[in-house]
């Protein structure tokens, strides 16, 4: 294996560890983690956050899944249901929270990124236009399924 290729293959194994802990330390349920999967086709969605990263990686972090899983995790964290504006502000946030948290777990291994304001995706949407995508689904015990991508532009 070549120097630049051993090199990227750090940097998406640091982005991943930082992105697992970062979920783990931010949502207060446990939850299991599937084995990273490399996503092959156009990211399809309903409902989601996306939060840009630039920096020493660039790309974006995207987490979907039913609005019912987001206004569960806002009601374990907040004690209170969330629905409507109050629901989509929380997601937002959460996105911020986990990425802010990746960020901060990848300046541990002197790595430095910036993220962007988070933006909400709703209704039928398809991303593209990345070089290569991971997918990372969490399910969480009582709450429900989360998937995280991973979108790299590196």
């Amino acid at each position: 294996m070549n120097v630049i290729t051993d090199n990227r293959n750090r940097k998406i194994t640091n982005l991943l560890n930082a992105a697992i802990s970062s979920i783990q330390e931010v949502v207060p349920s446990q939850c299991k983690i599937n084995k990273p999967q490399l996503l092959t086709d156009e990211l399809y969605l309903n409902f989601g956050v996306l939060v840009g990263i630039t920096g020493d990686l660039g790309g974006k972090l995207v987490f979907t899944g039913e609005t019912s899983t987001f206004a569960s995790i806002g009601e374990g964290m907040y004690g209170m249901p969330l629905e409507g504006e109050m629901l989509l502000s929380f997601s937002g946030e959460l996105g911020n929270m986990i990425a802010g948290g990746l960020s901060t777990n990848l300046a541990k291994n002197n790595t430095n990124i910036s993220i962007t304001t988070p933006t909400i995706l709703q209704g039928d949407t398809k991303l593209s236009g990345y070089k290569q995508a991971l997918e990372l689904k969490v399910i969480f015990e009582t709450i429900g399924k989360m998937n995280t991508y991973l979108l790299m532009d590196f």
